[in-house]
């Protein structure tokens, strides 16, 4: 099992984006969450098929604290049911790795 968790979440626009990603840094929850606009998310909610503009959060953070992100994100995001999905980080650079687990350490 991995140490380590890659997060996907999407957000309505770049205000609550970067508002996500800066309370999950400074909560020490995630390392690092980049965010990119300019996706189009298709979906079916409630029976009908959507076509919506957002703005996709990938956030580095250790498994050991995946649990308490998805509360925060549940916590703050706007939608009813926000996108969290955390896939394994099977490999990487050992220095950003422990980078990760570093700053993911409660103070």
């Amino acid at each position: 099992m991995s140490e380590y968790r890659v997060v996907f979440c999407t957000c309505p626009d770049t205000d609550v984006a970067g508002n996500l990603a800066s309370r999950l840094v400074a909560e020490k929850l995630a390392a690092c969450v980049n965010i990119l606009p300019g996706l189009t998310s298709v979906y079916e909610w409630q029976g009908k098929v959507e076509s919506d503009p957002e703005v996709l959060l990938i956030i580095k953070t250790a498994d050991d604290r995946l649990p308490t992100l998805i509360e925060r994100v549940e916590a703050l995001h706007p939608y009813e049911v926000p996108e969290v999905i955390a896939l394994p980080i099977e490999a990487g650079l050992p220095a950003y790795l422990n980078w990760i687990n570093d700053e993911t350490r409660p103070q």
